[in-house]
């Protein structure tokens, strides 16, 4: 069994794990709206591309990290988690890097205008209410899940390891959904990217 790596403080942390979800919330709700029309000299869809990836990454760390606290591979299981959450953050520097720089792309959209004829919206035919299905669980399960995460890591870091297993019995399965539907939401909405 691990030790404690932080000392216990759960004021400090409540204030810390809620002002950084809620930051994040804002970020991502606020910088949504805004796209900042700048020549990158390259296509920024990467950053949606290098999101998948580090989603799909994400997806493999998670079901390992669950392997290693089965087999009581505990050292390993925290290293991997918390490589996992690094990851989570470049992920969300590369999603808000891709909505600021090339805004937002409709479900069918195939001309790229911006906008859905009757004929673009029967061509993705239902399709495109499996896309907003997925994309919606998605997004409202990563902003919630996102504290949970948080508190997750909290409770195995200062050594309340029975608290950290009640939690992760709700916060494992919806991180790893989010994960699994982040590329999932990629490699349906890509072919509609100029």
């Amino acid at each position: 069994m691990l030790t404690q790596t932080w000392q216990k403080n759960d004021k400090k942390a409540h204030i810390l794990i809620w002002i950084f979800s809620a930051i994040v919330f804002l970020a991502v709700t606020i910088l949504d709206k805004i796209t900042l029309d700048v020549n990158l000299g390259f296509n920024p869809h990467i950053f949606a591309m290098l999101s998948a990836g580090v989603n799909s990454i994400v997806s493999v760390l998670l079901i390992v990290g669950l392997v290693f606290v089965k087999q009581k591979k505990y050292q390993l299981h925290k290293n991997t988690m918390m490589f996992t959450m690094a990851l989570s953050v470049l992920f969300l520097v590369f999603y808000i890097a891709h909505h600021l720089f090339t805004g937002e792309t409709k479900y069918g959209d195939i001309n790229h205008d911006g906008l859905l004829s009757d004929d673009e919206i029967s061509l993705a035919g239902t399709m495109r209410y499996v896309y907003y299905v997925i994309i919606s669980t998605h997004v409202t399960l990563a902003g919630i899940v996102m504290p949970f995460v948080l508190y997750s890591a909290y409770r195995g870091l200062t050594g309340e390891f029975s608290l950290h297993k009640k939690l992760v019995r709700y916060t494992f399965p919806i991180w790893l959904y989010v994960a699994v539907t982040g590329v999932i939401v990629y490699l349906m909405i890509s072919p509609y990217y100029m």
